[in-house]
């Protein structure tokens, strides 16, 4: 098998037979013509069900992840809510752990439970925790690792085997490591899940998400949910995802690069109380960290030692870094989880303290993010 950076730029990816072009057109069409009814030219009917740009994409994370199939989506929600409706059925339970993204949480909870999905979360971290979580009506481990925005670190093969011991389907979100850093299915998971929004397309300029599949069966049911409830990805923004996975392997060095020197020039200063990043070796999930992943990625959060004020205005004051939601991108942000990402899980046990800032690490010089941290933690006094 070629290197990660080869397959990056090539699986899915051959030239245009007719032109040469080296980049494959991309097809802007919602129809097709037939030769005659029912006859397809290669298969293709309605940009719904197929569509050559998007296959391409398929192909090219379905490749990566080290996956059978690969699907694509309008949104990292849309991909979650077609895997989720595709594997899960009223009175089923799904068990997720205590710190997702607080919209994957609130897809289940305040969507799909009212139509009988039944949830809970568990700490992912403990393994005794999470098998005194699981039901005898649990039929999917959804984890996310590292988790956001507390950076906690899921023992992806642990959690694999116990949840195959119950036979579990187990979901694994991938969004913050990426393919370049870790693949889960060769870790034992069924499904890998990415908002491909954020490192996979990587310049803040695309809406998407991808579900990627061990195996043919599971990807047949999520692929009728992308065909029948037309929650696909449209060829413009699967065109700029493949753009932005052509230079993964290479932004991924550089996001884990920064992030480990602004993550350091965090620990011991006087305003903060706590740094939240794997790659520092008192992480409580540092030693799974450097074995499940080949680098430590991008994103750092810390909480202020002096609350949710503190954490206000250590955030409205940085200059390289903007206040934005959203990661992954080649700029650097900062984000105020308990009122901006994750507003919509105050009140539930993922509610995230009020003093805790979350960084996406861009690809700038290290230098000058490094010295925007600090000028905004001197500012506190």
């Amino acid at each position: 098998m070629t290197g990660f950076s080869t397959r990056a730029i090539h699986a899915g990816q051959a030239f245009d037979p007719t032109t040469g072009a080296v980049i494959p057109p991309i097809y802007q069409t919602s129809t097709f013509v037939q030769e005659h009814v029912g006859g397809l030219r290669g298969g293709y009917e309605y940009t719904r069900g197929t569509n050559p740009t998007r296959d391409a994409l398929q192909v090219l994370v379905a490749d990566l992840e080290g996956g059978v199939q690969g699907l694509s989506f309008a949104s990292g929600l849309a991909a979650e809510d077609a895997t989720l409706r595709a594997l899960l059925g009223p009175g089923d339970h799904v068990l997720m752990g205590n710190d997702v993204y607080g919209g994957t949480h609130r897809l289940v909870n305040r969507i799909l439970a009212p139509w009988g999905i039944n949830l809970s979360t568990a700490e992912m971290t403990d393994l005794d925790a999470v098998r005194a979580g699981i039901r005898p009506e649990t039929t999917m481990l959804w984890l996310e690792t590292p988790s956001n925005p507390l950076m906690k670190i899921t023992d992806i093969e642990a959690l694999a085997a116990l949840g195959h011991e119950h036979g579990l389907t187990v979901v694994v979100d991938n969004t913050f490591a990426s393919p370049a850093l870790q693949t889960p299915i060769a870790l034992g998971a069924d499904v890998v899940v990415h908002s491909a929004t954020k490192y996979l397309g990587g310049h803040s300029d695309v809406l998407g998400g991808v579900v990627v599949t061990a195996s043919e069966e599971v990807g047949e049911k999520i692929q009728f949910l992308q065909f029948a409830a037309g929650g696909v990805s449209a060829p413009w923004e699967v065109f700029l995802t493949i753009r932005g996975i052509k230079t993964l392997a290479l932004r991924m060095e550089k996001h884990s690069s920064n992030a480990a020197a602004v993550a350091q020039s965090l620990v011991g200063h006087r305003a903060v109380e706590q740094v939240f990043y794997p790659g520092l070796a008192d992480h409580p999930g540092h030693e799974i960290a450097a074995r499940q992943m080949s680098n430590f990625g991008g994103m750092v959060s810390l909480a202020l030692a002096g609350g949710a004020g503190a954490a206000r205005q250590f955030a409205e004051s940085m200059s390289v870094f903007q206040l934005a939601e959203s990661l992954g991108g080649v700029e650097s942000l900062v984000n105020y989880p308990a009122e901006m990402t994750h507003a919509s899980v105050r009140g539930t046990e993922l509610e995230v303290a009020d003093n805790v800032i979350r960084l996406s690490v861009g690809i700038e010089d290290e230098a000058d993010l490094v010295a925007d941290v600090a000028q905004a933690l001197d500012a506190l006094g």
